[in-house]
């Protein structure tokens, strides 16, 4: 099973002014952030605003950025939700368009049990040849995918990996050591990357990687050449901007930061809206203390 890259941005989905979803600015942010750390990209995850794309939209965009990919950098789809049936649907679609592989984020709303969450992720998996990457977010699905469920789950062939956002240090140790060594634990909080490496963890699905993807990737490669007291005073550096693209709900503050350094991406769709006048400030304020890598022309 092939190695997807360590650094994954969770890429937003621009929209054009009358709120459509703007494909060449698409292509375009792509091209972008491939050229500043990314070794490839989530498309239509939770950052992409998943839950108002039309499942049209997904389509066409997996389309599209798979063309900006081409073959070098990784495409992974956000084909999972609360609906198993709808879930196997677009994954089958996707990889018909030639995706590397898919993100499944736990059930929401509908709270299953454990029996309940295998049963879900072993049907979309066996439905398709693509990689299947599971995502752990219990702060928005409600619902967390234990240890145990996790490491069951990375006995069936292809499912390889995790994004793991609970922010659980103990659970995430126990799936490292109780899952295969083939079996990739990505962080799911910007925040928490550096501990998880230490923990055995394989790499990041990132949002401030948006911003700044080439630094993100030094401290990520400093950690992997023994270079531990860099590689973490470089990750603590990047917490203020971390707080501050979370201080609402994601992905509010990193579209308002994009448009603000000149990167369109459009306003986000209803329900999610532009920041206040307050927390605007507070975003503005904190991009000025960095370089930033995303190349805006």
């Amino acid at each position: 099973m092939k190695k997807f890259g360590r650094l994954l941005t969770a890429m937003v989905t621009p929209f054009s002014a009358k709120g459509q979803v703007d494909y060449t600015q698409a292509k375009k942010l792509a091209r972008a952030l491939l050229e500043s750390g990314s070794d490839g990209l989530v498309v239509s995850g939770t950052t992409g605003e998943s839950p108002t794309l039309a499942f049209e939209e997904k389509l066409r965009l997996f389309a599209e950025i798979r063309t900006v990919a081409g073959k070098k950098a990784t495409i992974v789809a956000g084909t999972g939700n609360y609906n198993t049936r709808e879930s196997i649907e677009l994954t089958r679609e996707a990889e018909k368009i030639g995706v590397d592989a898919c993100l499944l984020t736990v059930p929401y709303y509908n709270k299953p049990n454990q029996d309940g969450l295998y049963q879900h992720f072993k049907a979309i998996a066996d439905s398709t040849r693509l990689p299947c990457i599971v995502y752990n977010v219990p702060s928005r699905t409600i619902t967390n995918l234990a240890a145990d469920t996790t490491i069951k789950l990375s006995k069936i062939d292809n499912i390889v990996g995790i994004k793991e956002a609970s922010a659980d240090f103990g659970q995430i140790a126990r799936i490292i050591d109780g899952a295969g060594s083939d079996f990739m634990v990505y962080s799911g909080n910007d925040a928490d990357t550096f501990p998880i490496l230490n923990l055995g963890g394989y790499g990041v699905i990132g949002v401030i990687t948006h911003l700044v993807g080439i630094q993100y990737k030094r401290m990520m490669d400093l950690f992997l050449t023994g270079k531990i007291k860099e590689s973490a005073g470089l990750h603590r550096s990047f917490i203020p901007l971390v707080n501050t693209m979370f201080m609402i709900g994601s992905p509010m503050p990193i579209k308002y930061a994009l448009n603000h350094l000149g990167f369109r991406v459009g306003k986000p769709r209803l329900p999610l809206v532009v920041p206040d006048e307050k927390t605007r400030a507070a975003i503005e304020q904190t991009l000025k203390g960095y370089k930033i890598d995303l190349p805006i022309k």
